[in-house]
């Protein structure tokens, strides 16, 4: 079951924890313009100093989006590949400056920009500025641009300025950015807030007032950012957008709970539809229905993700070996499929507790989760974060909807149309339902399942 050579070139542009592809294409700075707040388009450019900033580069673009960026150089469609379903809408014709850049950092995975260094940033400010920000950090091991067109195009046509972070390391290794085990993710946590913070000062250099509301918003471990952020920085945001957020708990679940059954149970699944091997599968959380997309996932999702996980979190496990043995078999020496989270030593779990999630969100946060994802499922992800939420007595300010037939990622769509949902035009009347909420005090719809409609563009429309 190991994928092909040709396979395995497909995994860069389908999944948001795989090795990411990147530009080399280099952003140039265009001539400053007037001074004064409201002189036409990017107006104030030359204000722009970036806090912390080792390297900025500030652009005046006739179009923010992608449907401009991806001509001019100013974004990189690698970062975004696979992460939205054919034939999605977005907005374009956004003119306003965007600022690329990095912070100091001493790892050097991601080479956007041809800058061969982590900590890199983008920021985008509209012409049209409506006064807020949407804060976002990458999906998966990928780098800066990863959201553009999910979030970002759409969240610019709507006026607001928009920053994302590439977490401060990327790629299939991002564990080797010489940090103890836990370390390159408790650098997300740093990253975002660094950059929360640069972008509302720069906003003020843009704009010449802060702004006046600022979101979160993330998918997969852009969600786990949001989730995090919401219960730590709670400060500095007004609400989150939690889009299926990766769940990590000390005491479980998290990936190194379930995935290893995967593993260990798929082939033998795949070669007889061994009963005993599905439901072992189904009982590690994994939906029943979800079996189509179990090729798939074993081939690109889940073998690497518990390998780089593991790594980060546990790498005495394999001894010498570099993140483990790709697709072993089970009782191979040293195979993540045999991995048992429970039995290692309280030093994994104490890795694994400085970057868990408690369910103290001191903001408005609405979660999304398709009840197909098959990469995070939600009855060890959303459903246990939920529930999280309560226990820690934040219910109030929590809305979590469930969508069926959704996914880990929407490119997934095109393959199985009939079978499955794109989730992100929920994600952004998520979003519409979060800014009613913080701004207006509108109470969006109790929590639940949200059945799939029966005809209309599922691909653009969504109701939650």
């Amino acid at each position: 079951m190991r994928p092909t050579t040709t396979s395995r070139r497909r995994l860069v542009a389908v999944l948001s924890t795989a090795a990411v592809l990147l530009s080399t294409a280099a952003l140039t700075a265009a001539p400053a313009q007037a001074d004064k707040p409201g002189a036409g388009h990017c107006a104030r450019q030359g204000k722009i100093r970036v806090p912390g900033a080792e390297v900025q580069k500030v652009s005046c673009l006739d179009d923010l989006t992608t449907a401009g960026t991806v001509a001019s150089g100013h974004t990189n469609a690698g970062d975004w590949a696979g992460l939205h379903a054919a034939g999605t809408q977005n907005p374009s014709g956004v003119p306003g400056i965007q600022v690329d850049g990095y912070f100091p950092d001493t790892s050097t995975t991601n080479t956007n920009n041809g800058w061969n260094h982590d900590a890199q940033f983008v920021i985008r400010f509209p012409d049209n500025w409506n006064g807020g920000l949407v804060i976002t950090g990458a999906p998966g091991v990928r780098a800066q641009y990863a959201n553009d067109f999910i979030i970002g195009d759409w969240v610019l046509g709507k006026g607001y300025a928009f920053a994302s972070t590439d977490k401060g390391n990327t790629g299939a290794k991002f564990y080797k950015d010489g940090s103890a085990p836990g370390g390159s993710i408790r650098e997300w946590h740093a990253r975002v807030t660094q950059l929360t913070h640069a972008a509302k000062r720069v906003a003020r250099q843009v704009y010449a007032k802060h702004p006046r509301r600022t979101y979160m918003a993330g998918i997969s471990n852009g969600g786990y950012l949001t989730r995090w952020q919401l219960e730590n920085n709670p400060e500095d945001f007004d609400g989150g957008l939690d889009w299926e957020g990766t769940l990590f708990r000390a005491e479980g679940p998290n990936l190194l709970t379930y995935l290893p059954t995967a593993l260990k149970h798929y082939p033998a699944y795949a070669a007889t539809g061994d009963q005993a091997a599905h439901d072992a599968i189904i009982a590690a959380g994994f939906e029943p229905g979800s079996e189509f997309l179990w090729p798939f996932h074993y081939s690109y999702y889940w073998d690497l993700t518990q390998r780089i996980y593991r790594e980060e979190l546990d790498p005495q496990w394999d001894g010498d070996l570099d993140a483990g043995i790709p697709f072993c078999a089970s009782g191979t020496p040293n195979c993540d499929a045999d991995y048992d989270y429970a039995s290692r030593p309280q030093s994994v779990k104490d890795a694994v507790a400085s970057i868990s999630l408690t369910g103290r969100i001191g903001k408005p946060v609405i979660t999304i989760h398709g009840d197909l994802d098959t990469l995070l499922p939600a009855p060890t992800d959303s459903d246990v974060y939920d529930q999280l939420v309560e226990e820690a007595g934040a219910g109030s300010l929590h809305r979590y909807y469930t969508v069926e037939d959704g996914t880990h990622t929407d490119g997934l769509h095109a393959a199985y149309p009939d079978r499955l949902r794109p989730l992100l035009p929920c994600a952004r009347d998520g979003f519409d339902l979060l800014t009613a909420w913080a701004e207006d005090g509108v109470e969006p719809p109790a929590d639940g399942f949200r059945p799939r409609p029966a005809s209309g563009d599922l691909v653009n429309t969504c109701s939650l």
